[in-house]
């Protein structure tokens, strides 16, 4: 039997052989086939511009080319970005513990979901409603409405939920790549309250972060807003300029990573009656590693695609000199802990090329590969530093580290592009003739613009999310029980497990172990 099959098989497959044989022959010999094309000559004619080939259709045919080109880059970056999401989930979830894994992965998809619906019905409208013109997409946009006091911008007032006037496909497009920015800013917080914040508070600060916190800043330096404004109208520079979201996206989800974690408290453990920190580690670090190498490779998309043109070959420098800054960064926390503690920290060499990431993506298109070297090389030592003070001097407790590295060195990002930026860019930006120039190439207007940013990023930053988080605490508690909190956030707040063999409680009713009594811990509230 198992002899007939074989030969019946094998009759079926030469015939069908010979009959494909006997076709393709049959074709090669028609005089009326046409012959494919192996080097694509034929695909590009001057046909493809129209039946009229005057100055003007190739005039058009070309502007329609390079716009079209913009939209892809815009739309094809936007996508890289979005995998941000992942890695700051595998970041945050490699860092925390076994027993909180879904609950922390969920909080980095939730933030999406929940932003999503904030921005989209009026975080976008606050932000960019009134941006005007951009070139790069095509030059007209209906988004003209910027509140005002004067000539000060506030906050724009139009494309709420993409509607109306706002229903433009220069619109979507910008709509779309403000969005995974928007995103990220709303990533950054739950790491600072990892491991003992409820979901309910998570899913409340990604909507007021999205709608309100996140798109007014945005709008004073990306919308028209006041802060762009320093340089046309106070001569400060270009006003504040941060070309990819140093300030923008990264330290103002660093300060609300940091205000979170000061209003939450510190984890059940985390420090010890005489104040003394102790370490509490990651589940699962290589998991972190994989999720910044992922960060590290999007990053490219997230500074390279803020030029919003594929036209600009100022992409090529801004993509280097990222790459140069994150390296160093985590080469300079590598070889820094290797010192200090007698053998690298691989979590710290992450967090090293995060803070280097964050430093560049302000000043990485206004500056030469020697001052990325040295941006990064900074961020790598601060990473270290403020790690250790924030832990261990302020008693702090940030789990992942959020705001040492998305806070501190985004604040240093825009300070070093005051210092560093060197002339050879920007001409036009925010309304001024001439290239971005900082501190130590002749303008020191540009440093004072940028140290505004800075203090605006205390003040409204920390101090609109230090209020929000107070507020929902007294409102609906930010924080789980304390007996929740030792049984895992797996078990108390989300399902499924991310580990359900690691599953042993099955009560909630479960007092504080001894050695936590020991160490001064007391029940928290519900």
């Amino acid at each position: 039997m198992r002899k007939r099959e074989i030969l019946f098989c094998s009759v079926a497959l030469l015939t069908v052989f010979c009959a494909l044989t006997s076709a393709a022959v049959a074709y090669a010999a028609d005089p009326v086939a046409l012959a494919g094309d192996t080097t694509g000559a034929t695909k590009q004619t001057i046909s493809e511009i129209g039946e009229k080939l005057d100055l003007e259709s190739v005039a058009k045919t070309a502007a329609a080319t390079k716009i079209g080109l913009n939209y892809v880059w815009v739309l094809l970056c936007g996508m890289l970005i979005f995998f941000f999401q992942c890695g700051f989930a595998m970041v945050e979830t490699g860092f925390c513990r076994a027993k909180n894994a879904s609950h922390t992965m969920l909080m980095n998809f939730l933030v999406f979901l929940v932003g999503l619906v904030g921005f989209l019905g009026m975080g976008f409208a606050l932000m960019c409603g009134g941006v005007g013109n951009l070139a790069s997409l095509g030059g007209q946009m209906p988004l003209t409405s910027e509140f005002k006091i004067g000539e000060w911008g506030i906050f724009g007032y139009s494309g709420f939920l993409l509607t109306g006037m706002a229903y433009d496909v220069g619109v979507f497009a910008y709509f779309f790549f403000q969005m995974v920015f928007m995103d990220t800013t709303c990533t950054i917080p739950t790491g600072g309250v990892a491991e003992r914040v409820k979901i309910s508070a998570v899913i409340l600060n990604a909507l007021f972060i999205s709608a309100i916190y996140y798109p007014l800043y945005g709008n004073w330096v990306w919308g028209g807003g006041w802060l762009s404004q320093l340089g046309s109208l106070a001569g400060l520079g270009h006003g504040v300029v941060d070309f990819a979201g140093s300030s923008v996206v990264h330290a103002m989800g660093g300060v609300a990573a940091f205000a979170g974690a000061i209003v939450i408290g510190p984890r059940i453990g985390k420090y010890k009656k005489d104040g003394t920190s102790v370490a509490i580690p990651g589940h699962h670090v290589p998991m972190a590693v994989i999720g910044t190498i992922i960060l590290f490779f999007c990053w490219f998309a997230f500074n390279g695609g803020s030029t919003l043109s594929g036209t600009d070959l100022r992409a090529s420098v801004v993509i280097v000199n990222t790459m140069i800054a994150g390296a160093f960064g985590g080469l300079v926390a590598t070889f820094y802990t290797w010192k200090m503690y007698g053998k690298p920290d691989l979590s710290m060499a992450c967090n090293g090329s995060l803070a280097g990431l964050v430093a560049i993506t302000a000043p990485c298109a206004f500056v030469d590969s020697i001052a990325s070297i040295i941006i990064g090389t900074v961020a790598g030592f601060l990473v270290c530093w403020a790690v250790v003070f924030i832990d261990a001097k302020l008693k702090i407790d940030d789990p992942v580290g959020a705001s040492a590295v998305h806070m501190v060195n985004g604040m240093w990002g825009m300070i070093a592009l005051g210092l560093f930026a060197d002339g050879t860019y920007g001409d036009g930006l925010n309304g001024v003739a001439g290239g971005v120039t900082g501190l130590f190439y002749g303008d020191s207007g540009q440093l004072w613009a940028q140290l505004i940013a800075v203090a605006t990023l205390c003040v409204y930053g920390f101090g609109s999310q230090y209020l929000f988080w107070k507020v929902t605490d007294k409102l609906i508690g930010i924080r789980v029980s304390a007996a929740n909190e030792i049984a895992g956030l797996d078990e108390t707040e989300v399902a499924p497990f991310g580990y359900p063999d690691f599953s042993v409680k099955k009560s909630l009713d479960i007092p504080l172990p001894a050695e936590y009594a020991m160490a001064g811990v007391t029940e928290t509230k519900k």
